[in-house]
């Protein structure tokens, strides 16, 4: 059954089994209705405890419904008859209480947590609001700013941060079910949380303050600023007009296209190991090697430490060893600060160094992330194949290079894959998995396996020069230095890209990443013969005057105290680049700037999917996502194209 109820003294435990994350489901819905009435009749009942089975309290919706004709009973009707009960519910809650499964333990009188329980209403994501109550009942348990944040932002809290703001009573020290049944048989009559008053309401001043900083942050996504006018009639307007307008928004932004777009990428992250090979059994991993210490090691190695793992970085000398492994204590150290480890010393206790490679004599899997060379790359290879155990998987973190190569020089190539992490490594949630074509099956598998491991998307890609994303990117940004040839300038071009919702322009962003990586990649592939007609050196003669972005102060911008200014050096370089040319620089519409943009990717899109370099247009839509910056509510180059009938 879906929802069963089983009896401990004079306690109901109402339980919801609904795999594989419990959501809160027509069957669920009509479960819960069902089983208040049982409860509320029955004479042998004085409390009921709201439970689920498997890993996880109700982590939210069933967004497949979401598509469907609204079915009856609908959610916030359920949530207010627990709440209307005569007998006290208590939530216990593990795993995760997301978007109505928090709106429905907030709907019960008291709530109790596993310590690991992580709770929130990450509706925005999905281009929506709460829809069940969850803008009205949250800020009558928590502070209206903290309400605030958690619903616009979209990010859930860990369950000591839910006690210590009030949205939980208790946190379990052993039995959760025990310790809830126990919490029900202490409290004899139900609280009822609309019956509360707004936590903090009367700090108008800061709640608007927080509110204007949000909303500064919006950049075009409809539902953030429509939650946040949401928790503003939730902490302003009687309970009962508060929850009719939220529920009003929720069904207006439900059919939108931002909603919609949202919901092909929530469909589509959790399809991208589809291939039969990521089902099959992995290798064991544990003990994880890492070569370089540079930013990008030093963001693998910490992804690695907060997931469990055993985790060596190798380093060529002693003083860039221990300067990598200090960069490897900071990471940590802020992670702890930010709530994030909530045992940094026993994080640390799996942290070693070396500058042997025999010290990965036992490693199950050892990731290289030194200079992007090629060279470099098949020297560091071959001393793995002589130091490794022969079944540990070997991997490269290029951006750009043929994994093919890099594999060859085992003795094995078949223990050889991309893992391509994206900086800072430790929070970009994407992991392109570059298949070289000796890769064993089981390989697959366990880098699959892996991505899960690691709390990221992992997305298979095949061999070739930059893989799905890099490649696109690669056009994406030959076609903004086209656009300065015919008359944009790169303030113009990264306006219109923040104006369409990119938290950052391309221009600015390659003063960010610095300009040498990129001139050292083309570089490469001009000497390979990998670029030819209508090659534009503007980025190059930057370069070659020492203009590598924020790091040396001047790139495509003045840096100016942290300011980036536009500069007349750039346009100089420009105008000289267009006459060379013989291009005839023209007043430039800003309008005109995102389709050429998008054009270029999806065109490029279009070819790695007919390469079958990706999977499926969704996978590349994905990356693009996840990896890029693409603005999630856009739902990616190749759903952009069809939505506009391309």
């Amino acid at each position: 059954m879906t929802v069963s109820i089983d009896t401990q003294g004079r306690v109901a435990i109402v339980t919801i089994d609904n795999p594989p994350v419990n959501a809160s489901s027509q069957a669920v819905r009509a479960g819960l209705l069902e089983a208040v009435t049982k409860t509320e009749d029955d004479p042998d009942v004085d409390a009921v405890v709201l439970a689920c089975a498997g890993r996880t309290f109700v982590a939210g919706a069933d967004v497949r419904e979401f598509d469907l004709p609204l079915m009856e009973p609908h959610l916030p009707d359920v949530i207010a008859a627990i709440e209307a009960a005569s007998k006290p519910w208590v939530a216990a809650i593990h795993g995760t209480a997301l978007g109505g499964g928090l709106e429905l333990a907030m709907g019960c009188h008291f709530r109790i947590a596993d310590p690991m329980a992580r709770m929130g209403l990450p509706e925005v994501n999905l281009g929506l609001v709460p829809g069940a109550g969850g803008t009205v009942r949250l800020p009558r348990l928590v502070e209206a700013e903290l309400a605030l944040t958690m619903i616009a932002g979209g990010k859930p809290i860990l369950a000591n941060v839910a006690l210590t703001a009030g949205l939980i009573d208790a946190i379990a020290t052993s039995d959760l079910l025990d310790e809830a049944v126990a919490l029900a048989v202490e409290h004899a009559a139900p609280r009822r949380t609309l019956e509360n008053a707004v936590v903090g309401a009367s700090d108008a001043e800061a709640f608007d303050k927080t509110a204007t900083g949000l909303r500064r942050k919006v950049r075009g996504q409809e539902s953030i600023a429509a939650a946040i006018d949401a928790v503003g009639r939730g902490v302003r307007l009687p309970a009962d007009e508060a929850l009719a307008a939220e529920r009003a928004a929720f069904l207006a932004l439900k059919s939108s296209d931002q909603a919609r777009a949202l919901r092909h990428i929530f469909f589509a992250e959790r399809a991208t190991l589809a291939d039969p090979r990521a089902k099959l059994t992995p290798r064991p991993l544990q003990r994880i090697g890492v070569i370089g210490g540079g930013t990008m090691g030093v963001g693998i190695v910490s992804a690695f430490l907060m997931r469990g793992f055993e985790v060596t970085l190798i380093e060529r000398d002693e003083a860039s060893l221990h300067a990598g492994a200090d960069r490897v204590h900071a990471t940590l150290d802020s992670s702890a600060k930010r709530g994030l480890l909530p045992d940094l010393d026993a994080v640390s206790a799996r942290f070693d160094t070396a500058i042997d490679y025999a010290a990965l004599s036992d490693a199950d899997l050892v990731i290289e992330a030194v200079f992007e060379d090629m060279e470099v790359k098949k020297q560091v290879f071959a001393r793995l194949d002589q130091v490794t155990k022969p079944d540990a998987i070997l991997a490269t973190n290029t951006s750009y290079l043929d994994v093919n190569a890099i594999a060859a020089v085992l003795s094995d190539p078949s223990r050889a894959v991309g893992l391509h992490f994206f900086s800072p490594a430790h929070v970009m949630k994407l992991l392109e998995i570059v298949l070289p074509g000796a890769v064993a099956e089981d390989v697959v598998a366990t880098a699959a396996k892996l991505s899960k491991s690691l709390g990221k998307i992992g997305v298979l890609s095949g061999v070739c020069d930059g893989f799905i994303g890099n490649r696109i990117m690669s056009a994406y940004r030959a076609e903004a230095d086209r656009l300065l040839i015919d008359g944009a300038s790169p303030d113009q071009v990264d306006s219109a890209m923040r104006a369409y919702g990119f938290p950052i322009g391309v221009f600015e962003m390659q003063d960010l990443a610095g300009l040498d990586i990129a001139w050292a990649m083309r570089k490469r592939r001009l000497a390979e013969g990998k670029i030819s007609g209508g090659y534009i050196r503007i980025a190059d003669r930057l370069c070659e005057i020492g203009r590598f972005g924020r790091k040396t102060g001047a790139g495509w911008y003045d840096h100016v105290d942290g300011t980036a200014l536009p500069s007349e050096v750039v346009m100089s370089i420009i105008a000289e680049e267009r006459q060379t040319m013989e291009a005839v620089g023209k007043a430039f519409a800003t309008e005109d700037v995102m389709p050429r943009i998008l054009g270029a990717m999806t065109r490029e899109a279009e070819a790695v999917l007919a390469e079958g370099i990706a999977r499926s247009a969704e996978d590349i839509d994905v990356v693009m996502v996840n990896g890029y910056s693409f603005p999630r509510w856009k739902g990616g180059p190749m759903f952009a194209a069809r939505s506009a009938g391309g």
